[in-house]
């Protein structure tokens, strides 16, 4: 794993543990129709998410992952956006160049 890439997946392990404050949080109508109490299960489950391998995690970046929570397989992602949200970020792992977006949601939503 590149120094980048160390970098990125610290950036995306802090967006997951401060969502909405270190990043964008997006959860889908799907995930929105599971009602508060699951939905704080899940929001709990996407922080502290640690099951990454080789095949779900190429890059080391630490910015997707899946887990099943009341019979549904769960997604969610991280993507990088420029600072006015208008395209790509040009270096993910500089926090001054880059929002991150964090969206949840039911892998049949994707």
């Amino acid at each position: 794993m590149t120094a980048t890439s160390k970098e990125i997946a610290r950036l995306n392990d802090l967006a997951r543990s401060a969502m909405g404050v270190a990043c964008r949080l997006v959860i889908t109508d799907g995930i929105a129709a599971l009602g508060a109490q699951i939905q704080s299960r899940v929001r709990e489950r996407v922080e502290t998410y640690d099951a990454f391998t080789p095949d779900n995690d190429p890059h080391g970046e630490r910015d997707f992952g899946q887990f099943q929570e009341v019979g549904e397989t769960i997604f969610w992602k991280i993507d990088y956006y420029n600072r006015d949200l208008t395209g790509g970020s040009p270096d993910p792992a500089n926090p001054s160049k880059t929002v991150r977006v964090l969206t949840i949601m039911l892998a049949l939503e994707y």
